[in-house]
């Protein structure tokens, strides 16, 4: 059942989107605590081996699936693509693996009556790894530097944002780039943004950028900037 209250506030049709690869033990809880908040849920299954497509359907979500596994960028785009074809208002991104908090959905969808995306920050902790706390920061400076937006987390995966921006943020990445990528369009477009902090659960089997990862997305910072994308 959806969140009663803000949707009788706003009436928007809300949407969540959830990549997810190989995570049948957690997108029933994901979903099951997603579902509380919004109108419909995504999920995408990018090329699992295990069952999360048929835990998903379990769940009641609606499941898309690419029978090879194509990347965190593709799976959004493809969840997102669904979600505006089928008259999504706002799109709420939510990682597979509980990384994320669904209980913390109502402030995104609160600030979005005033801003195009809402940013989640995560807030620092012992248990974050620290190669994820210095990758952060130097994308951070990066993006700074190149584009002028200064932003806690650039790589944080929990972002709601509006039809309308998709449309001019829609990401070319099929990877972890399209974070940084959503960021510069973010530049671009003069989209209005704001940040949220939000917890964060570090599971024993971490999913998320590498050293290489962070290279990469570096690397496409400074592409897109001399390209113009």
């Amino acid at each position: 059942m959806c969140w009663t209250y803000l949707l009788t506030t706003m009436k928007k049709k809300i949407f969540a989107i959830i990549p997810a690869y190989n995570e049948e033990k957690r997108i029933n809880k994901v979903v099951n605590k997603t579902k509380k908040y919004v109108d419909k849920i995504v999920v995408v299954d990018d090329g699992s081996k295990d069952k999360t497509r048929d835990m998903a359907k379990k769940s009641k979500a609606i499941v898309l699936r690419h029978l090879v596994n194509l990347g965190k960028g593709a799976a959004l785009k493809t969840g997102c693509d669904y979600a505006v074809k089928n008259k999504g208002d706002i799109l709420i991104v939510v990682d597979a693996d509980a990384q994320h908090d669904p209980n913390e959905i109502p402030k995104f969808l609160e600030k979005l009556k005033k801003y195009d995306v809402v940013l989640a920050y995560r807030k620092s902790n012992k248990n974050m790894p620290f190669i994820l706390k210095f990758g952060n920061w130097f994308l951070n400076k990066t993006i700074s530097f190149l584009y002028g937006i200064k932003i806690k987390d650039g790589q944080c995966g929990y972002r709601a944002f509006t039809a309308k921006a998709y449309r001019k943020l829609r990401w070319n990445a099929s990877d972890y780039s399209m974070e940084s990528e959503m960021i510069a369009k973010i530049g671009k477009y003069k989209l209005s943004y704001t940040e949220i902090p939000i917890k964060t659960i570090y599971s024993d089997k971490y999913k998320g950028t590498t050293v290489i990862d962070g290279v990469k997305i570096a690397f496409n910072l400074l592409l897109w900037k001399l390209n113009n994308i």
